[in-house]
């Protein structure tokens, strides 16, 4: 079948590389379904979705966006117009995959319509600000791809054209070859650091797949968490095993490793089943171009990689940071429990390794049975996170709610 894509951006300042674009997807024998969300200019190209139907679906007028005389705010208005469309538009079965451009406005507005869309929907956004901090975790959709625009600020040339061919391809042929998520068997969200810090994986995954459950593992350094949070509030999983809360103490730390503030609420909100435990919640991520900053230089130390690296938190952080945690899993609309493995909680705290500190370990477990008390359902293991033991307790934790009902059966090849 012909697959159309929707192509936002504004039509009367970057009409010519828009018209390039649009170009280069029909000329692979796509279709396309154009959005302007020019607010001062007109569309100097034919576009099927105007300014005036976006400034409409966001309960305004252009004539009212341009007598803010404000063009942040005007714009935030346009985005949230297109938004609302682009949804309304996909809802209606106008379009196969999505494409916004542009600098930071353009991305701003592009970042509001992939969030609108679900996760299996191809959005690209081609920007020329792809991949830097400027653009938050949480503004994210879960399977948001972004192309950096090279030369694209103003005008076609050489390498913004090598960049929208290339975007052009990219979102035409994720449209043809994706393969949507159908969730025929229950899907349990698992977080986990890596394979190296956390292991635990490695057991349950196998032994989650043999019960009939999908198992998506996402990786906590930031971009992982997000798309883990962002599934789990909208109760894409059937249960939630949080076993890697990094991220949760990066943003308490302001760490630019983040999953955005929202990290540790998402099945807390949708009511999803989860089994929380403190893998790697010891140590705090920091870039790997970074310095280390002073208070924590004389910490334990890891670097992991030239991307990454990691110092240990002290004794009275960690009891802040029990402190946390327990709040945020108090405050759960489902059933909750959680895990605390009080042999250590990541591979490079064990003797020897880098991260080793048997004070701070045992401030951090004993201020967590101090303040999960009452609070939420706990088990506690003398065993460390990366033992067997460990998933043996997840696995009679998850079979003892499979049983109640609280999680649904899994299903097995018949």
């Amino acid at each position: 079948m012909k697959k159309t894509i929707l192509v936002i951006g504004t039509f009367d300042t970057k009409a010519d590389e828009l018209g390039y674009l649009i170009e280069r997807i029909e000329l692979q024998g796509g279709a396309v379904l154009a959005m302007d969300v020019s607010i001062l200019g007109n569309a100097a190209i034919p576009v099927a979705i105007s300014k005036h139907d976006v400034a409409q679906a966001a309960g305004t007028t252009i004539a009212e966006l341009i007598a803010l005389g404000e063009e942040g705010e005007a714009f935030e208005k346009m985005s949230a117009g297109a938004a609302l469309l682009t949804r309304r538009l996909y809802d209606e079965g106008r379009f196969d995959g999505m494409i916004a451009l542009g600098g930071t406005m353009g991305t701003d507005l592009g970042l509001d319509c992939s969030q609108a869309l679900p996760v299996g929907v191809p959005k690209y956004l081609v920007s020329t600000v792809a991949g830097s901090p400027l653009i938050a975790a949480e503004r994210m959709a879960a399977d948001v791809q972004f192309i950096l625009w090279a030369g694209g600020l103003y005008g076609l040339n050489p390498l913004c054209k090598s960049s929208l061919s290339q975007a052009a391809g990219a979102v035409l042929g994720a449209a043809r070859a994706v393969e949507k998520p159908s969730f025929d068997r229950p899907v349990i969200g698992m977080t986990s650091l890596g394979s190296s810090c956390l292991k635990y994986m490695k057991r349950l995954h196998p032994e989650l797949v043999k019960r009939g459950y999908d198992v998506a593992v996402f990786h906590t350094t930031g971009m992982g968490g997000m798309a883990f949070e962002r599934l789990a509030s909208d109760g894409v999983f059937a249960c939630v095993m949080d076993f890697s809360l990094q991220e949760f103490v990066n943003v308490q730390y302001g760490s630019l490793v983040s999953a955005g503030a929202d990290r540790l609420s998402g099945a807390g909100s949708s009511g999803t089943p989860q089994i929380v435990a403190p893998g790697a919640a010891d140590i705090l991520d920091l870039a790997g171009w970074q310095e280390i900053p002073d208070r924590f230089k004389d910490r334990p130390f890891h670097q992991h990689n030239r991307l990454i690296k990691n110092v240990a938190f002290n004794g009275d952080e960690r009891k802040q940071l029990a402190q946390a945690i327990a709040d945020s899993l108090a405050s759960a609309k489902g059933p909750t429990h959680f895990i605390l493995p009080k042999g250590g909680i990541e591979e490079w705290d064990r003797p020897g390794e880098s991260a080793y500190d048997p004070e701070g370990l045992e401030a951090f477990t004993s201020e967590f049975e101090r303040v999960m008390q009452g609070r939420v359902d706990m088990t506690v293991l003398d065993c460390h996170i990366n033992d067997a033991a460990f998933c043996d307790a997840v696995l009679d934790k998850f079979d003892a709610w499979v049983a109640e009902g609280l999680v649904p059966a899994g299903k097995t090849a018949s």
